[in-house]
């Protein structure tokens, strides 16, 4: 079986999609003998044809004519198209036009086509001063459209997975929801945090992390005196801030690091701190890399009631809940233990697995 994956981009660029399905890709073939084709959906993206195998095509404008030079036709045997969806990725405003038509095109003129859409993204809202509220109802149109089109669909977040049932009005089909995976790896043995160093991460893109030190110092600050954390390694391309010390704490820049640097720096550090909205974690795969590296996850802010299963004070440790001085590694590592186990239910094994089933099914 061959799957054409539809995404925003590849390495080298930095984008968490093409992470994501790149590793996908691997798995699937790994495991299932699953080969893939990418179709990237960024006229700017500049990468190699093939990576790793996979051969990489690329749309030279935002056209329905030219996505459809590159789909899958009925000629081939690759009729199978996996498309990740985030609006805002295949264009300005968050309203892909060239895209969802292409795919109702390609879906008219033949029988034959599937498509599996995974929805990172539903549509967005905001504020009424700002362009997500005035362009919402035309990315939930868009939305409606493409679940009309999909065999089978899956998301990232039960409330997208809510959002998504709404959407389908009586269509009946299978619905999956499955937070994402760590796109730096897995380790398969995470050291206890009493053989860490009393070092806290900062990982991630360089707006998340100018968030974390503009944001929430003051959290940050709290977290390193209270888990007596002696560094600060500061990972990603340069925020451009200075930072030399957090009250007392040096920091470390340590820039872009390949993806095993970044596992192995994970597995040996006690805390890693993350500026996130709580409602999303599901989504985040910087949140992912926390959990799958055993390591103890540190947010500025804290949610009583549980979203997708996450729950404050058992998936994550927050400086606004404990007020009081040092705690002892064992109440940290019980919460670290708690995010391992959590991230085990949705691993990069279990949902290749659950791709896998929904492709072959799509496919019969």
């Amino acid at each position: 079986m061959v799957v054409t994956q539809v995404v925003t981009g590849l390495p080298p660029a930095v984008d968490g999609i093409g992470d994501y399905s790149l590793n996908l890709a691997r798995e699937l073939r790994k495991e299932f003998s699953i080969e893939t084709q990418f179709i990237v959906g960024n006229p700017n993206w500049i990468g190699a044809k093939d990576i790793e195998g996979f051969p990489v095509n690329k749309v030279t404008v935002h056209s329905t004519a030219n996505l459809l030079s590159l789909l899958p036709n009925e000629a081939q045997t690759r009729t199978i198209v996996l498309l990740h969806y985030v609006g805002y990725g295949y264009a300005k405003r968050g309203c892909p036009f060239w895209l969802v038509e292409g795919l109702e095109c390609w879906k008219r003129n033949s029988a034959s086509t599937h498509l599996v859409t995974m929805f990172h993204e539903v549509y967005a809202s905001g504020p009424l001063w700002t362009s997500a509220f005035w362009l919402s109802s035309v990315q939930r149109h868009l939305a409606v459209r493409l679940v009309q089109i999909s065999d089978r669909y899956l998301t990232s977040k039960q409330g997208y997975g809510r959002i998504l049932q709404e959407l389908a009005q009586s269509k009946q089909t299978q619905l999956l929801t499955l937070p994402v995976f760590s796109t730096i790896g897995e380790p398969k043995q995470v050291p206890p945090l009493a053989q860490r160093y009393r070092r806290l991460v900062v990982f991630g893109g360089c707006s998340n992390r100018i968030r974390v030190y503009q944001k929430s110092g003051l959290e940050l600050s709290e977290t390193c005196q209270r888990l007596k954390i002696e560094e600060i390694w500061d990972i990603g391309p340069p925020t451009g801030l200075g930072l030399s010390t957090i009250d007392g704490v040096p920091v470390v820049e340590m820039g872009s690091q390949s993806a095993s640097n970044v596992s192995d720096i994970l597995s040996n550090s006690l805390a890693a701190f993350f500026n996130y909205h709580l409602n999303y974690l599901a989504k985040s795969t910087i949140f992912a890399a926390y959990c799958a590296h055993g390591i103890l996850p540190v947010s500025p802010r804290s949610r009583k009631l549980p979203i997708d299963g996450i729950i404050a004070g058992r998936h994550y440790w927050s400086p606004v809940d404990n007020t009081q001085g040092f705690h002892d590694l064992d109440e940290l590592q019980a919460i670290a233990n708690n995010a391992y186990a959590w991230y085990q239910t949705h691993n990069l094994s279990v949902q290749a697995k659950a791709f896998a089933a929904l492709l072959a099914d799509t496919s019969k």
